[in-house]
């Protein structure tokens, strides 16, 4: 009868109508999410270049020790922390949010936040 679609398939197509609208450039660039059952990877992409200026995530062993007592959102804020730190001190304030075609809500609103609080904005 009718083929269930794959969610991973429908999260990509998602993402590629919203990667049509939205680049990253030098002055901001793009903090990408990728989200799997197990981990969470964050990293600020210059599209002019195609060079990744920043990333931080959940494989990290440096990050090993703050993530260790947290649940999967607590791991997502302390990325996002990370990363929000790291693109600071790289000299970058200004960024464009892509969701990755995740629903921003869970890990994906925690990582924000996590980076706005650190001192990102977007």
């Amino acid at each position: 009868m009718f083929e269930r679609k794959d969610k991973n398939e429908l999260r990509k197509a998602r993402h590629a109508r919203v990667r049509k609208k939205i680049s990253g450039t030098p002055e901001r660039p793009r903090l990408c999410v990728y989200r799997s059952l197990k981990h969470i990877y964050a990293q600020l992409v210059d599209d002019t270049k195609g060079v990744t200026l920043a990333s931080a995530s959940t494989l990290e062993s440096s990050l090993n020790a703050a993530i260790e007592e947290a649940d999967k959102k607590g791991a997502a804020k302390v990325v996002g922390k990370t990363l929000a730190e790291r693109a600071v001190k790289a000299g970058y304030k200004n960024v464009i949010f892509d969701r990755g075609g995740y629903v921003y809500t869970g890990r994906v609103a925690e990582l924000a936040s996590g980076a706005r609080e650190a001192g990102l904005e977007f």
